[in-house]
């Protein structure tokens, strides 16, 4: 019987969204390795790759609703992580203090794979609800789930991971049947607290130089000293625009990554580099390989047979467009720089092995359409 259902297990997986996430994957660490050439990030990057591919696997053929049900393990667990980081035992890197080493494990970054323990507990608590709407209390509840982890990593602080939590906390409360008037009011106190937070975060220097010149690079790129903080955004949009239709195809003594013009080509400006070796064609058809990725996850959400599968699936992928819409915008000079990875593109393990994680509970979602 184990071996029948072993079979039927295989045959049901979602096969062509694995393959597509594989080759996303391969694509990027060519774009790595076309970025820095003499350095191993690609090759540390194809190691990264078989170690995210055996957790894939791992979580694929695990059913999803036990993981769910221990959902708060693993949050628990994360936030035990993210206070870590503010310990000793917390690694500073690039002036950032977000990265944790631990013995046997080695240095990793809690703020990516504590994602995953945070839609889990999400899902588990808005997936058991009966109601169509959500009340006050349970937004409150779903807000504090959420502040936890987010609260943390402010206080690492590392914005840039923290944004990338609020598509989840979204779709959360979209699929649940947030009441408009919640909507609005939060739009609201939004437009009137974010400019006072701005201009008293100035005035008392909370708000540090360097992040105030991130965001006139792009509001205001004249004001900005272009070898200060607007030179990453102004090299960005070089390296993009060097590409012209078809990339530069070879021609890497002009390349604006390889002479070291542009800054973290590897991470925060992979896409930029993408264009820059590609060109316009190359730069859709990477876009377009992560809509076909989306939409077959969307395709797994329609499918699900519980609330709470519906919503792991489209957290995800909201989280997952928000990224590819972040990091996309910082290269193209559209958007502040604020160090958001592209989806198994940009090099880094914890990254790459938290995204594979996430498509692991999207194939396994599917996969219980099948096996009860």
């Amino acid at each position: 019987m184990a071996a029948i259902l072993e079979k039927h297990e295989l045959r049901d997986l979602d096969w062509q969204t694995a393959v597509l996430a594989i080759v996303i994957a391969f694509f990027g660490v060519w774009q790595i390795h076309n970025a820095l050439p003499t350095e191993s990030y690609w090759s540390k990057q194809i190691i990264g790759i078989g170690i995210a591919l055996v957790a894939f696997v791992a979580v694929s053929f695990t059913d999803y609703r036990r993981l769910i049900d221990s959902a708060p393990v693993f949050y628990i667990g994360g936030l035990i992580l993210l206070f870590l980081v503010l310990t000793p035992l917390g690694v500073q890197v690039n002036g950032q203090k977000a990265w944790l080493k631990l013995p046997l494990i080695g240095q990793f970054q809690p703020s990516e794979f504590v994602k995953i323990p945070t839609v889990l507990m999400l899902a588990k608590y808005f997936g058991a609800r009966k109601g169509n709407s959500l009340s006050i209390k349970e937004v409150l509840i779903g807000s504090a789930i959420f502040a936890g982890p987010v609260g943390l990593i402010m206080l690492e602080p590392d914005a840039g991971q923290a944004i990338t939590y609020f598509p989840i906390l979204g779709a959360m409360f979209f699929l649940s049947g947030i009441k408009v008037r919640y909507v609005v009011l939060a739009v609201v106190a939004a437009a009137v607290m974010i400019p006072a937070a701005w201009y008293v975060g100035v005035e008392t220097g909370k708000i540090k130089r360097y992040q105030q010149e991130r965001i006139l690079a792009i509001t205001n790129p004249d004001q900005v000293d272009p070898r200060g903080f607007g030179y990453h955004t102004i090299q960005s949009t070089i390296t993009v625009g060097k590409g012209g239709l078809a990339g530069i195809q070879g021609e890497t003594e002009t390349s604006q990554s390889v002479l070291k013009f542009l800054p973290e080509p590897q991470t925060d400006f992979i896409f930029a580099v993408t264009a820059e070796n590609t060109g316009f064609i190359g730069c859709v058809s990477l876009l377009l390989a992560y809509a076909i990725l989306l939409s077959r996850m969307v395709a797994g959400a329609r499918e699900a047979t519980d609330r709470a599968g519906m919503l792991v699936i489209m957290s995800i992928v909201c989280g997952l467009v928000f990224q590819i819409f972040m990091n996309v915008g910082m290269a193209l000079g559209v958007l502040p720089v604020i160090g958001v990875p592209l989806p198994l593109m940009s090099a880094g393990l914890s990254a790459l092995l938290s995204t594979f994680v996430a498509i692991g509970f999207v194939v396994s979602v599917k996969l219980r359409r099948f096996v009860n």
